[in-house]
C-alpha cells in the first residue's frame, strides 16, 4: 500500500517525537511510507473561528499533495475529522479526487485498529496510564465509547494500549469530558476554558493518573500546561509514545 504520513502543525512545531514515534510504529508494522513536504495546515484552526473562506485554500492543498496515495494517517483525531467531516463545505458530490483523499484520512489508531488489524501491541510499559478521550476523535470520528450516545463501542485506543504489558488505568469519574481546549476557544473563552481543563487534571490526580495520554496533542498541550503551572507529578505523552516505548521493552516471561 502507498501511505503519507500527515503531520498536523502542533506536532511538527511543538512535538516532533510524536510524528518520530507515528514512523517507529508505522515501520514495527512493515508500513512503507512518505512524508511529502509539501504538506501545510489542514486548515482547521481557520475553520473553528468560522474564517472558511480563509480554510479553503488549504483544504485544496491537501487534496493536491495527498491525491495518489492510498491512506494518509495522522496522529490527531481533530485534524483527521477537519478533513473527513468538515471539508464537505468545500467540495461537490462531483468532486472526486478530493473525496477519496477525504475517505483515505485515517487518525492513526484508526489505521492500526482498522486498516492494518492490529489487536496488540506486543511490549512493556509500566505505569498507570489515565485516558483522556479527545471530544473530534470521540464524537465525530467515533474512536470510542460516548456516554451521550449511550451507544456500545470500543476504544480504539484503550484496546491499543491494553494489550501492553504491566500496564495500568486510572478509573476517572468523567471518562470523556472536554478539557477546554477547543482550538481557539481556549483564546476567546480563557477563564471557561482552563476551569474545565482544571476539571480534568483533577480527575486524574484524584484516580491516581501518573502518566496522562490521549490522540490529540493540541488537548494533551493544554492539559500539560495546566499540571507544570500546578507542578503536579503527572506526565504527559501522546499514545503513539506510549506504544513505540513499548516495543523498545521486552515483555516479561
Amino acid at each position: 500500500m502507498k501511505v503519507a504520513l500527515f503531520i498536523p502543525c502542533y506536532v511538527d512545531q511543538f512535538y516532533p517525537q510524536v510524528g518520530m514515534a507515528t514512523v517507529k510504529l508505522l515501520d514495527h508494522f512493515g508500513v512503507q511510507h512518505e512524508f511529502p513536504k509539501a504538506q501545510t495546515c489542514c486548515g482547521q484552526p481557520m475553520a473553528n473561528s468560522g474564517c472558511m473562506p480563509e480554510a479553503r485554500p488549504l483544504a485544496l492543498k491537501y487534496v493536491d499533495v495527498f491525491k495518489g496515495y492510498d491512506y494518509i494517517v495522522a496522529p490527531s483525531g481533530s485534524c483527521v475529522s477537519m478533513v473527513r467531516n468538515h471539508y464537505e463545505s468545500f467540495f461537490t458530490e462531483e468532486d472526486h479526487a478530493a473525496n477519496e483523499v477525504r475517505k483515505r484520512t485515517y487518525e492513526l489508531s484508526e489505521f492500526l485498529v482498522n486498516v492494518l488489524n492490529v489487536t496488540e501491541i506486543k511490549g512493556r510499559f509500566e505505569s498507570t496510564v489515565g485516558i483522556h478521550q479527545s471530544c473530534h476523535g470521540l464524537r465525530e470520528l467515533r474512536l470510542g465509547p460516548s456516554s451521550e450516545t449511550m451507544k456500545p463501542r470500543k476504544s480504539l485506543m484503550a484496546n491499543l494500549l491494553a494489550s501492553i504489558d504491566g500496564i495500568s488505568f486510572s478509573k476517572l469519574q468523567r471518562i470523556d469530558e472536554c478539557c477546554g481546549f477547543g482550538g481557539t476557544f481556549a483564546v476567546a473563552e480563557e477563564a471557561v476554558s482552563c476551569m474545565m481543563g482544571e476539571d480534568r487534571v483533577n480527575d486524574h490526580l484524584a484516580a491516581g493518573t501518573k502518566v496522562l495520554t490521549a490522540g490529540d496533542m493540541s488537548c494533551l498541550m493544554h492539559l500539560e500546561g495546566i499540571i507544570r503551572r500546578r507542578k503536579h507529578d503527572i506526565k504527559v505523552m501522546h499514545f503513539a509514545e506510549i506504544l513505540a516505548e513499548a516495543l523498545t521493552s521486552p515483555v516479561a516471561v
